[in-house]
């Protein structure tokens, strides 16, 4: 963990009125036990039309370690993330979702192996959603591994730790929906030669707010923007 002194936390969140509090005071108080020199957390507010960007206004006026970004209207859970990576002010960032999914003390976890790695990532031990999610989750990373060549055992696991200066050193990120952010993310950074090292979390079912992202729509669209990725990069 010597490794990391410095580091940007984010949230992406879409009407998480529900979760957004208790996820960013777990991370503060998560945060300020690890001894590091400087840290921030950052809540990317990507359109909410629920109380979420207001809860967060009351936690920056009383903890200067906060900070809100808003997009206008809803852009995507791709935007929310590269918002977050291109905003982040510390030379490492790691991320999650803001629905409590994830504990936030398992961060630690990933800064460990940072000494091993510029790039860590989590793959979901006993992913506790429905099955119809964990089927698509499973056959999303088995293509995504096929074309991009990424190699990673759950590519969709929205726990990450990268290295500020290799976000600054790959292509840009142009995703703005949910299913591809990652499988562009991590393709760029292997096409970059970056080591990736990955580490089992937990997973804990939703319990406020709702999923987005599984309709046949958004499914059918994400295997065209797939299609595209591949072409870009092969």
């Amino acid at each position: 963990m010597k490794t990391v002194d410095e580091l940007s936390v984010f949230f992406p969140a879409y009407n998480e009125e529900g979760n957004i509090a208790s996820t960013v005071k777990k991370s503060l108080d998560v945060l300020s036990k690890l001894q590091l020199k400087n840290y921030e957390v950052l809540v990317i507010d990507d359109g909410s039309t629920d109380q979420t960007r207001k809860i967060v206004e009351e936690i920056t006026a009383k903890d200067k370690h906060v900070r809100l970004i808003t997009h206008t209207p809803n852009r995507g859970y791709g935007e929310a993330v590269k918002s977050g990576l291109y905003n982040a002010r510390y030379p490492w960032i790691a991320f999650t979702d803001a629905d409590g999914q994830f504990d936030f003390s398992e961060v630690t976890k990933l800064l460990e192996k940072a000494d091993q790695a510029p790039v860590v990532i989590g793959y979901r031990m006993n992913r506790q959603d429905p099955w119809q999610r964990k089927l698509f989750g499973w056959g999303w990373t088995a293509l995504t591994n096929t074309l991009l060549g990424i190699r990673v055992r759950d590519i969709d696991c929205a726990f990450k730790l990268i290295r500020k200066d290799v976000i600054e050193n790959i292509l840009s990120l142009q995703s703005t929906r949910g299913a591809m952010i990652s499988p562009e993310l991590i393709a760029k950074i292997r096409k970059k030669g970056y080591k990736v090292v990955e580490v089992g979390v937990s997973h804990y079912p939703r319990t406020a707010g709702k999923q987005t992202g599984s309709n046949l729509k958004v499914v059918f669209k994400s295997f065209i923007d797939l299609t595209k990725l591949w072409w870009q990069i092969k």
